[in-house]
């Protein structure tokens, strides 16, 4: 399976030929990045759950439950449908800034593991930045959690299920969504990597690869430190399987 195996500045060098010094394409391809990143952080900045709240029942979601800009508040506060709508805005927003990436800087497959040097996972990371510091709603957003599950499903999404199972099975004993989070958020890179080596015979994960995969799974669980604090002192709310869930998290 392979999606924009040539990006457009790999276009611009083979196809048009509008690069006469290296200089030109290292200048293009600086200002390629640049952008990637600034449409990611704008696209992840764009809160579902802020929105589907302000325009469907005129109110903000961070004024009910934990005050957080995610999933489970919104399921928590205004139902199955809100929650619905919010899931589909926040993974559409993510797809969009890792696919603009792709047609940028191109991305190719192979057995379910992205051969780019990383810049869709790049487009990822600053999406999640967005969403939990949202430039449009005064830098207080969510928790990040559904976003980077949704660049891994784009990106990985063998170890991505895998990771989603064991975030399943946490929460279940556990009742704790952020102690399952947290915990698919460490094990995220390690995951990656034991697949890669698992695919391509012992290759090492590609750098920028590993780079923001461990700055994702540092910064989820720094957003999840006063959930952490609370399940140590034993305050952090549950959830009921089958029954009331309660907001803590995204």
């Amino acid at each position: 399976m392979s999606i924009f195996n040539e990006g457009l500045l790999t276009k611009m060098v083979n196809e048009y030929q509008l690069f006469n010094e290296i200089w030109q394409y290292y200048a293009t391809l600086i200002f390629f990045v640049l952008l990637s990143i600034a449409v990611s952080y704008l696209l992840g900045s764009v809160s579902s759950a802020i929105i589907v709240s302000k325009l469907l029942y005129k109110e903000d979601i961070r004024t009910h439950g934990s005050g957080n800009a995610g999933l489970t508040n919104m399921l928590r506060t205004y139902g199955l449908g809100a929650a619905a709508l919010t899931l589909i805005g926040d993974m559409l927003k993510t797809a969009l800034a890792i696919f603009f990436t792709a047609f940028l800087l191109g991305i190719s497959y192979n057995n379910g593991i992205s051969l780019n040097d990383g810049y869709c996972y790049m487009a990822g990371l600053f999406a999640v930045l967005g969403h939990v510091f949202p430039v449009f709603y005064g830098f207080k957003g969510g928790k990040g959690v559904l976003v980077t599950a949704t660049m891994a499903l784009i990106l990985t999404p063998i170890p991505a299920l895998i990771l989603i199972l064991l975030f399943a099975i946490i929460v279940f004993i556990s009742r704790y969504v952020s102690l399952g989070s947290v915990c698919v958020a460490i094990l995220y890179p390690i995951t990656l990597q034991g697949y890669v080596a698992f695919v391509f015979g012992g290759q090492p994960l590609p750098g920028i690869m590993a780079l923001c995969t461990i700055i994702l799974a540092i910064f989820i669980v720094w957003c999840h430190r006063g959930n952490l604090k609370r399940i140590s002192d034993r305050t952090e709310r549950k959830i009921s399987i089958g029954g009331k869930k309660n907001a803590d998290e995204e």
